[in-house]
């Protein structure tokens, strides 16, 4: 298959990502300019920290329009999933917008930021969720949770005090709140499962 694009914006479980995304059989590039995008099969958007800084960093590398217009199989994953939705309460600039609706800090929590491991419930099937059941456990860092304008793009929800979305889809674009690079065999099955959409899409195309 083509290779996986994984986005190098300075703030990202790189290695860790890559690592699972070849143990599931992909070839990943790093990019860190439009032209890598060039032979890609699909996306990879991680990200860790502060959203703002992540946007900013896109933007200044020329990849926010491209991330935009592309209609490859696109995964953001933690600050990267954040960053597929319109914009945030964290900063003033935008976001992508390839998901409707607005990121916002969570309320009614123990203690912010959420670390650690929460049990996830699946809303709908996905294929970025196939072989994973409702109760199944990932790894959490984070302190804001996009909150998406139509409820049918919600995939699956967690609860810290109050529930939040995990993960949801609108297209090709696909994000989980979670970390999956850090969550044991529930997490290399997440990654997988987007390796095999790239492959399908690249079957059909």
């Amino acid at each position: 298959m083509n290779r996986i694009a994984l986005v190098d914006h300075g703030a990202g479980n790189l290695v860790s990502i890559g690592q699972g995304l070849e143990r599931a059989g992909a070839r990943v590039h790093l990019v860190a300019s439009p032209d890598d995008l060039d032979g890609a099969a699909g996306i990879v958007l991680p990200g860790v920290g502060s959203a703002a800084a992540a946007y900013r960093r896109l933007d200044a590398a020329g990849l926010v329009e491209p991330l935009r217009a592309t209609d490859l199989p696109l995964l953001g994953i933690c600050v990267g999933f954040q960053l597929l939705f319109e914009g945030s309460d964290e900063h003033e600039g935008g976001g992508l917008g390839l998901i409707p609706g607005r990121v916002r800090k969570m309320s009614a929590t123990p203690r912010l930021p959420h670390i650690g491991w929460n049990d996830v419930t699946v809303i709908r099937r996905d294929p970025l969720l196939d072989g994973i059941a409702s109760g199944d456990v990932f790894y959490f860092v984070h302190s804001y949770a996009p909150i998406p304008e139509s409820a049918d793009d919600v995939v699956a929800r967690s609860d810290y005090g109050a529930p939040f979305v995990a993960a949801a889809r609108r297209g090709g674009a696909v994000g989980v709140q979670f970390h999956p690079e850090r969550s044991g065999d529930a997490g290399l099955r997440i990654l997988a499962n987007f390796v095999s959409t790239c492959r399908e899409a690249v079957r059909v195309a």
